[in-house]
């Protein structure tokens, strides 16, 4: 595995050394063949928990290192050709390679082999991959449970689980893979989960699975990361299309449009591309060969724009995303969260735009609420802004009015 896989961005970092956290010489070789000078704030603090054989929760922004957070301490503790030993589970292909890199990469001087099972690929490499003993799996659930039922992959004695994105992975969509998954495990591992968010309801599932597990916190204020300049365009329903090419035309930078569903992305793709734009879409509907193609172009700018569904805002692992639009409003808070997190990665700046409708209102108060600030709200020439009314309480009688907020 290449160096040039694994990407490359921005990231704060402590003025500590990779040698004070406990890490042996191989390890240390691999961290100075990448590059990597100091820790990021979140491995500076993992990795010695981690290597002491603790179960933990860590929560840091998209962009802040959780990858190699985990990925070192596997290297370190695993000892090659004693069989399946650790299992990382990820919501998304995208993800689950770009793990599969950082392992790669950590376990060369360690000898340790990894195995990566994702849907959209046949199942022939995949087999051969596990036939040759591998020491971890890196692996999306549905596809980790298809070798389970085939008897290619046996997790009887993995002692090392990483649920990366915690929160995603746990939400209604995976809990009964992940739970399935959970059953095979010995009881006796450690468990170590990663999210940028972690809602009190998610938590306490996820501590059902774990053993006093320490909770390492390192997320701003709000959840959202720094550097993020968040605008909010209120308009008619008529008009969002409008709207969406005129930000094109104001914002040239390397831009992200999300939509919720795969036939829009199909739809809205095609549309931006008869208006001249270079845009490619990713969702799950297309082949593994097709997804990873989009993806690559983006980041060497064959196509300046990528529409993409939910599926990529936990993905897509691009360094230099200027711009995210939300042509549609995102189902939770945590979605919004994690969208935004495809730009400003580490030290660098980004802008977050929002088409939004009167019925997007409510999500709207949501979010606002989350990142402790009103979005500010912005227009573009040509589309007429939506005209929100907003409640006054008279002074006489306590009466409420309403007044007309014209932005």
């Amino acid at each position: 595995m290449q160096t040039a896989a694994i990407p490359q961005h921005p990231v704060e970092t402590t003025k500590i050394q990779f040698d004070s956290l406990g890490l042996s010489e191989p390890v240390l070789r691999s961290i100075q063949r990448l590059g990597f000078a100091h820790p990021t704030p979140i491995q500076a603090k993992v990795v010695p928990v981690a290597l002491t054989g603790r179960d933990l929760i860590g929560l840091a922004e998209t962009g802040s290192g959780k990858t190699a957070a985990f990925c070192l301490p596997l290297a370190e503790r695993l000892t090659s050709g004693q069989g399946i030993a650790a299992l990382i589970l990820s919501p998304t292909r995208e993800i689950a390679l770009q793990t599969q890199a950082f392992l790669d990469i950590f376990g060369q001087d360690h000898k340790i082999r990894t195995a990566c099972l994702i849907g959209g690929v046949t199942m022939g490499p995949q087999v051969r991959a596990l036939h040759q003993n591998p020491d971890i799996v890196v692996a999306t659930p549905g596809r980790l449970i298809d070798h389970m039922e085939r008897g290619t992959a046996k997790v009887g004695r993995i002692h090392h689980l990483v649920l990366d994105e915690a929160d995603h992975m746990l939400d209604m969509g995976f809990m009964p893979q992940v739970q399935r998954i959970l059953a095979e495990l010995p009881v006796e591992r450690q468990t170590l989960m990663f999210s940028a968010t972690m809602p009190p309801p998610i938590e306490r599932l996820a501590q059902q699975f774990m053993i006093n597990p320490v909770r390492i916190d390192i997320l701003p204020d709000g959840g959202a990361a720094s550097g993020i300049s968040h605008r909010l365009y209120m308009v008619e329903e008529d008009d969002k299309k409008a709207c969406l090419l005129a930000l094109l035309g104001q914002e040239l930078g390397s831009t992200l449009v999300f939509i919720r569903r795969k036939v829009d992305a199909e739809w809205l793709s095609g549309m931006l591309e008869r208006e001249g734009h270079p845009v490619e879409r990713i969702h799950s509907n297309l082949s593994q060969g097709e997804r990873t193609q989009a993806l690559q172009g983006f980041r060497e700018g064959e196509h300046r724009i990528l529409v993409a569904t939910d599926i990529a805002s936990r993905g897509i692992d691009v360094p230099r995303v200027r711009h995210i639009i939300n042509f549609e409003m995102p189902e939770t808070v945590e979605d919004y969260i994690h969208r935004a997190g495809r730009t400003a990665r580490g030290t660098a700046k980004g802008i977050v735009s929002t088409i939004a409708t009167w019925i997007d209102k409510p999500r709207v108060k949501e979010i606002e609420q989350t990142l402790g600030e009103e979005i500010p709200r912005c227009t573009v020439p040509g589309v007429r802004p939506y005209v929100e009314l907003t409640p006054r309480t008279s002074l006489a009688g306590g009466r409420k009015n309403m007044r007309v907020k014209r932005r």
